[in-house]
Formats: C-alpha cells, sequence, structure tokens
C-alpha cells in the first residue's frame, strides 16, 4: 500500500520558478533541504548607495589631503625663496614636500646679529668666519661668537656737496641761444672759427658770422688763442656743440649805442656810401642807415653827395625791422636849438601868414607867432601888424626840441597894450631893452605857474 513503508529519498529539484503555497502538503516523512533567505530589492538598492556615498566620502578626503600638501609645498617654497634672498644666494625651488619643520629646513643663525648694512654691504666678515672655520648651521652656538659689523651712518659716505653741484655744473648745458659767452679760439678752417667755451665740445662761429664788414684772412684776424666774446645763436646738437657768432654780437652793441644816442638828442656825423632814387645811404656804428632826399639839405643832387660827412639826427630807430632812418635837415634844427634858450629875443622874416599865426624863418628853423600872441589889443586881421616879408624881433616863450617847435611872443615887448597896432617899428627898435623887462616877466609867471 502506498501508506506502509519508507518511501525513498526525493532528488533535489531545482527551485521551482513560483513559489509553493504554504496550505500545499508536503508527502509524509520527505525531509525539506533549508534554503538561503533571499533579500527584497529595496534592500540592495540602500546598500549600493551607502558604497556609492561612502567611495566618494573617500575621495573629498583624499582631494582636500593632496590641496592641504600642495599648499604646504608652495609655503615651504616661499620661505625657501625668502631665506635665499635674505643670503643674497639664488633662491632654491623645493620639488617635493619635506616634512621637517622649518627650523629644520632653514638654518638662519647666520642672519643674527646682522644689520641691513651688512646685509647689503660687502660681506667680508661672514666670509673671514666661514674661512676660520665658524659653524654653518646651529645657529644657537654660533650667534654668540660672531662679531657684528659696525652699522654704517650717513655721514661715513663720500659724499661732497661741492663736488656733487661741480659735477651738475660739469654737465650742464653751456650756452643758450641769445647769451654773450667768452672763449678762446682753438682752431680756425676755411669754413669758420672753433671758440671754447667751456662745453663738452668747442663752438663753431661761421666765416660769415666772424665780424661785421668783409673779413678776407680769418686766420689773421683770429690767431689761436685769442680771447673773443661771441653770441650763442644756436644751443648744442646731439655731439654738444653750439653755434657762436661775433657778428651778431657787434650788431646787438651797435644798436645800443645808437638807441643811446637817439635818447640823447644827438648829432651824429655819418658817411655817405651809396644812393638810390629815394635818398641816400650811409654806415653808422657798422649798420646800415637811410636818409630820404626830403630829408637833406641838397635833395636835388643827392648822387653828388657821396663821399661826403653829413650831420644827422634820428628819424626812426628800429631794431627788429632793422630800420635806421636819419636827417639831415632835422639835424641844421637841432643844432640852431642848442642856441636857443626860452626867453632869448630872436629876429626872423614872416615867411608865411596863416589863419591862427605867423611862421617866422630864423635861419634855418621856423618859429610860430601865434595870433593871440602878437599884440595884446584887439586885431582884427591877420596883417594888420606884420605881413610877409617883413622883418620880426619877438621872444622865445616855448621850445621843443624833439617835435622842432618854438613858440614865439611879441605882445610882452608892448608898453601899454595894442602898442603894436600904432607904433610898431617904436617898439621894434626898443625890443633890447623891453626884452628884459619881459624877462622878468616870464620869471614871475614860471614862478606863480611853478
Amino acid at each position: 500500500m502506498a501508506g506502509t513503508g519508507n518511501p525513498a529519498p526525493r532528488q533535489p529539484q531545482a527551485p521551482a520558478q513560483r513559489p509553493i503555497p504554504p496550505t500545499a502538503a508536503r508527502p509524509e516523512g520527505a525531509v525539506s533541504k533549508p534554503q538561503p533567505p533571499s533579500r527584497p530589492p529595496q534592500v540592495l538598492q540602500i546598500n549600493r548607495r551607502e558604497e556609492k556615498e561612502r567611495l566618494e566620502r573617500e575621495a573629498a578626503e583624499a582631494r582636500a589631503a593632496a590641496d592641504a600638501a600642495l599648499a604646504r609645498v608652495a609655503e615651504l617654497e616661499q620661505a625657501a625663496a625668502k631665506a635665499a634672498a635674505g643670503l643674497n644666494g639664488p633662491p632654491q625651488r623645493t620639488t617635493k614636500a619635506d616634512h621637517r619643520s622649518d627650523d629644520e629646513r632653514f638654518d638662519l643663525g647666520e642672519l643674527e646679529g646682522l644689520t641691513m648694512a651688512d646685509l647689503l654691504g660687502p660681506d667680508t666678515g661672514r666670509q673671514r668666519k666661514r674661512a676660520s672655520g665658524a659653524p654653518a648651521s646651529g645657529s644657537a652656538q654660533a650667534a654668540p661668537n660672531r662679531t657684528a659689523a659696525p652699522a654704517r651712518v650717513v655721514d661715513e659716505f663720500d659724499f661732497d656737496e661741492e663736488a656733487f653741484l661741480a659735477a651738475l655744473d660739469e654737465n650742464e648745458p653751456v650756452g643758450t641761444t641769445g647769451e654773450v659767452v667768452s672763449g678762446e679760439v682753438v682752431g680756425v678752417e676755411s669754413d669758420g672759427v672753433y671758440v671754447d667755451i667751456g662745453g663738452k665740445a668747442p663752438g663753431f662761429m661761421p666765416k660769415k658770422e666772424s665780424g661785421l664788414g668783409v673779413i678776407t684772412n680769418l686766420k689773421e684776424r683770429f690767431p689761436r688763442g685769442l680771447k673773443v666774446d661771441v653770441l650763442v645763436t644756436r644751443e648744442q646738437n646731439a655731439d654738444g656743440m653750439v653755434t657762436v657768432s661775433a657778428r651778431a654780437l657787434a650788431l646787438r652793441q651797435s644798436w645800443e649805442k645808437v638807441r643811446q644816442m637817439e635818447k640823447a638828442g644827438s648829432v651824429v656825423q655819418v658817411k655817405v656810401n651809396g644812393f638810390n632814387r629815394g635818398g641816400i645811404t650811409c654806415d653808422l656804428e657798422g649798420l646800415r642807415g637811410f636818409i630820404p632826399r626830403s630829408q637833406l639839405q641838397d635833395g636835388e643832387n643827392h648822387e653828388a653827395l657821396v663821399g661826403k660827412t653829413l650831420g644827422v639826427v634820428f628819424l626812426e630807430v628800429n631794431p627788429d625791422t632793422r630800420k635806421l632812418v636819419l636827417s639831415e635837415k632835422k639835424a641844421a634844427s637841432a643844432a640852431l636849438f642848442q642856441n636857443l634858450a626860452v626867453g632869448q629875443l630872436v629876429e626872423g622874416q614872416v615867411v608865411a601868414v596863416k589863419p591862427y599865426g605867423l611862421f617866422i624863418d630864423l635861419g634855418g628853423v621856423s618859429g610860430l607867432l601865434h595870433q593871440s600872441a602878437i599884440t595884446a589889443g584887439v586885431l582884427r586881421d591877420m596883417r594888420e601888424v606884420f605881413n610877409q616879408g617883413d622883418r620880426v624881433k619877438a621872444l622865445i616863450t616855448e621850445l621843443d626840441p624833439g617835435r622842432g617847435r618854438i613858440a614865439l611872443n611879441t605882445a610882452l615887448l608892448e608898453g601899454p597894450p595894442g602898442e603894436l597896432l600904432v607904433a610898431r617899428d617904436q617898439v621894434m627898435a626898443e625890443a633890447e631893452d623891453r626884452a628884459n623887462r619881459a624877462r622878468t616877466v616870464l620869471r614871475q609867471q614860471e614862478q606863480a605857474a611853478g
């Protein structure tokens, strides 16, 4: 029967693809083999996430440790470079991390007891100690035996203010445009003269600038060693040479002299050296002067004046435009003015009758007898007392040489007002005596005005 006896053992079979329901009946007497427990899928996913997070955390910690190690290496390299720079030695780069302490890696014992002057100056003291066997490391023992070099102060340096200023003066450019400098002739060439003026290079004076007029032989005019004054016309070039001129200096000095003559109102003598249609030319202090025909005493025959000497005064002096205009006529007037004075009795001839007065020729200069100064009486007509061609004696009441003006007066010669209208000849005959009385009146008028 199926229910008696032990059944044969069952062979293990592959696990069923589908679990057996718990309610299924097992054959009686069968032995079941224990099966390994299976994990749920959720537990597997949690374990894998934790493993991943752990690995990432360890990787981050490793990177942080590497960064810290690199930062430490950089700090040590910078410290080594600073120490090497302080010892005047080339900086040493560290290629890999060194776990020794700073005191072990860098021996700073040699720096103790040294001043900044020792570090910057010659390191002879330290070299002598090394040569004598002083230890290069172990600063704690070597420092007490070191003899520190004395600190240097500013006064111990080789500094001389006068020498410094002298050096500046030596290197200062010599000669600015328009400056007068003194020098010595050091060489003469066919195209000019070399003058030592104290610069890096001698000054050069072109032949055309060697003086006024024509100079045919430079070596005779400028022998070597001659002391000369020159004017700087161009500042130094790249070679340190300046251009100088004796002619420009002479012209400047000549214009200054002419200006002084003009201010003084001097009459100067000039020699005529040429002519043109407008006038004649002359030489004055090395300058070219011009006299217009209208300013000549004999303007109609001005060609014949070449080679003659004339007395002239100045009409225009302008160094900027190089104009020097002279006058012979005004020179004659100026000479006459020098012989005239206020209060002086003069005699002349009426040359022109104008509505405002009479012009009287005094022998080269003209004076004006104004209508108000003819008589103290009532003058109805300008020709009532004097007419053109009459001889007149009058007193000088005003002189202006610069403008060439002379003011005359005949009313001061009268006794009673209007005497000239009725007794002109008598007044003119007694003019000398009447002039003395009139001068007293003039002095009184000047004192009252002053």
